[in-house]
């Protein structure tokens, strides 16, 4: 392309200044200013003074760069809860509610772009392919989880348990986070409460004692229907 030609040392510069972290909120900035995803790479880079290059060193496209948000979300989660000094310390049921508090927190952080994003595509399952990333992400978690659960029993949980716990964990989320979405109590009570019931229901149907949690969270989840 024709031009003034840019010196080597400032584009490498340049290109260790700007980070993937950067790169995801200009996009989300963009797509809540315009409510719409951005169709050019060349005029989104032109618009924030980024070249091509940049952008490609993290995504391929926009649909790459829309999961990355989420994985962005779901890694900024894990490092916040390896920093706390007692996370290790908690039991496997503990572990899956800080996940879960802190993961909704960002999200919360972010409540403009994540209802504008899963609700733009009046087909749902469309809105959903974004999450494919976090869904791998999930599961990986939640096997870690259930391995470490099932070393501190004597009597162990048969190997394929854990493939159904990540199953489980992943409904958990888009459960919860359909729940959040439409969660109009102040600073989100109600997703907290959802949180701790359905945790400690799932837990509590692996521990084979379902019964008085079904019926609490059910209990729960009328009331707040039919409120």
């Amino acid at each position: 392309m024709a031009g003034k030609k840019q010196n080597p040392e400032n584009k490498v510069k340049a290109n260790l200044k700007f980070t993937k972290d950067q790169l995801i909120s200009l996009y989300m900035e963009y797509v809540l200013e315009h409510e719409k995803m951005p169709r050019s790479i060349f005029k989104f880079c032109r618009e924030n003074s980024l070249t091509e290059e940049q952008f490609y060193n993290f995504y391929g496209s926009f649909g790459g760069l829309r999961k990355g948000v989420w994985n962005q979300l779901f890694d900024n989660t894990i490092d916040l809860i390896d920093k706390s000094p007692e996370f290790e310390s908690f039991t496997t049921r503990e572990k899956l509610l800080t996940f879960y508090y802190t993961f909704f927190e960002l999200l919360t952080a972010n409540r403009s772009y994540v209802l504008f994003t899963l609700t733009e595509d009046p087909e749902m399952f469309k809105n959903l392919d974004q999450l494919k990333g976090l869904r791998r992400r999930m599961k990986g978690f939640a096997n870690q989880l259930i391995r470490e659960g099932n070393e501190d029993k004597s009597v162990k949980i048969l190997k394929q348990s854990e493939t159904i716990f990540s199953e489980a964990a992943w409904l958990q989320l888009l459960f919860i986070l359909k729940f959040w979405m439409d969660d109009n109590s102040a600073k989100f009570e109600s997703t907290d409460i959802v949180i701790e019931k359905s945790v400690n229901t799932v837990f509590d149907l692996f521990d084979s004692t379902p019964l008085e949690s079904l019926l609490d969270f059910g209990k729960f989840m009328w009331k707040e229907k039919m409120g």
